[in-house]
């Protein structure tokens, strides 16, 4: 009686093992496709990250959406597209809303006309080439409240540290629970890992 309930106990903490080891592994997946997504894209591309702050975009961009921008030939964008601007050349405020029309000004040169998908009128001024910072890749919800919480001074830097910080921690654990795993097949004897029975 007492064996079977010693294989019992030894059983549940080899399930509870490995079901630590699945949870870490899905963290470990969930890590690496955030600090893709969120770091390496980005970086690799030269996009720029910004956080949606107002509910103009909405309702495909609300407040806490975070946006990766590309730099875009300003010549190539085209009604439909949604770019983020400065509001004035060398500022450092940014809006980002979708183009609703394609312009120019005096001298022939090529403008944009924007506006919120949640405002009813155009933005006041066109937007010209020097202001454009980029077109929308991709927009990641909910990922700019955190992004703010960091701060933009230090968004990047503690981006790359908590990512790397958990896909080591998801690394380590899984490399914990696979040397649990044999030591306590190893204790079991031959032929424990594939069996799961307990003998009564």
């Amino acid at each position: 009686m007492s064996r079977h309930t010693a294989e019992d106990s030894f059983s549940l903490r080899i399930i509870l093992r490995r079901a630590g080891t699945a949870l870490s592994f899905v963290s470990l997946v969930a890590a690496a496709l955030a600090a893709l997504v969120l770091v390496a894209v980005p970086l690799l591309t030269g996009s720029q990250t910004y956080s949606v702050l107002t509910n103009s975009m909405k309702p495909n961009y609300g407040p806490g959406t975070l946006l990766v921008i590309k730099p875009t030939p300003f010549e190539s964008l085209k009604v439909g597209d949604v770019v983020t601007y400065q509001l004035a050349s060398g500022r450092p405020e940014v809006i980002t809303h979708r183009i609703e029309s394609i312009a120019a000004d005096q001298e022939g040169h090529r403008t944009l006309v924007t506006r919120g998908d949640n405002n009813d009128v155009a933005d006041d001024a066109p937007v010209t080439e020097v202001q454009v910072r980029g077109k929308l890749f991709y927009a990641v919800p909910s990922a700019g409240f955190a992004a703010n919480w960091l701060g933009s001074h230090d968004r990047g830097l503690a981006g790359n540290l908590a990512a790397a910080g958990l896909i080591g921690y998801g690394a380590f654990t899984i490399i914990r629970g696979l040397r649990a795993r044999r030591r306590d097949a190893a204790v079991r004897g031959p032929g424990s890992e594939n069996d799961g029975r307990v003998s009564a």
